[in-house]
């Protein structure tokens, strides 16, 4: 897990309907390299805060989360409302780059109400130690990148060569599947009625659930997985 913080609980149903089909019998097409290349090249990009693009992609995301409100600084007590751990986000995007921000910016920007559902906690019984929204992110992002193996030279397991099938359809395909994942992690979170210490736990459940919709024989495109109707603009 990302972060100094341990936190992570539960069973999200799964769509067991479909059939599931081994890797063996996959031919793993990979003939738009340059959009896997371009993924993994994000993917190595730290965040630096003395960089004007990547101060203003921070601040970008702050007028998609709280556009009636002015953020007075990049290192502020602001923050802490949209739950980074502290004064400053750089910290906590440590853990892994800038793509973390570059997830949370497109989930804002192409989800907003999605987001904003999410990050306000308006549905379902909350608890008094909720999870913080935007670690939780930087947590989602790892989760991806370590089950889809973008870090390895060729993936060996079917989510992650079905994964690379989808790319190929859809070149937002690893951001997409950042909110679908985020939306089933909040589902999964309301389920068990989890709190602050039991993150943890969650985010495993969210990882099963998505390596079983993305082992499923038809899936074409990022659209297929039953859990994108979760999402809504």
């Amino acid at each position: 897990m990302v972060g100094n913080r341990a936190w992570f609980g539960g069973l999200f149903s799964g769509s067991g309907k479909r059939r599931q089909v081994s890797a063996e019998k996959i031919v793993l097409d990979l003939t738009p390299v340059q959009r896997l290349q371009s993924l993994k090249e994000r993917l190595n990009v730290p965040y630096d805060e003395t960089r004007t693009d990547h101060q203003d992609s921070l601040r970008a995301l702050w007028n998609a989360s709280f556009p009636d409100t002015e953020l007075t600084s990049l290192v502020s007590e602001q923050w802490k409302d949209m739950g980074w751990q502290g004064v400053n986000p750089a910290t906590d995007f440590r853990g892994c780059g800038f793509v973390s921000l570059e997830n949370l910016l497109f989930f804002a920007r192409t989800y907003p109400a999605s987001f904003k559902r999410l990050m306000l906690k308006q549905q379902g019984m909350r608890t008094t130690w909720e999870y913080p929204f935007a670690v939780a992110g930087v947590n989602i992002s790892y989760m991806l990148i370590q089950l889809l193996e973008l870090n390895s030279v060729r993936p060996k397991s079917l989510p992650g060569i079905n994964f690379i099938k989808v790319l190929t359809e859809h070149e937002d395909a690893f951001d997409v599947l950042y909110c679908i994942a985020f939306e089933m992690m909040d589902a999964q979170w309301l389920a068990m009625r989890a709190s602050y210490m039991q993150f943890k736990e969650v985010l495993e459940a969210t990882r099963q659930q998505l390596e079983r919709e993305l082992s499923l024989e038809d899936l074409n495109s990022i659209h297929d997985l039953p859990a994108c109707n979760l999402l809504y603009k």
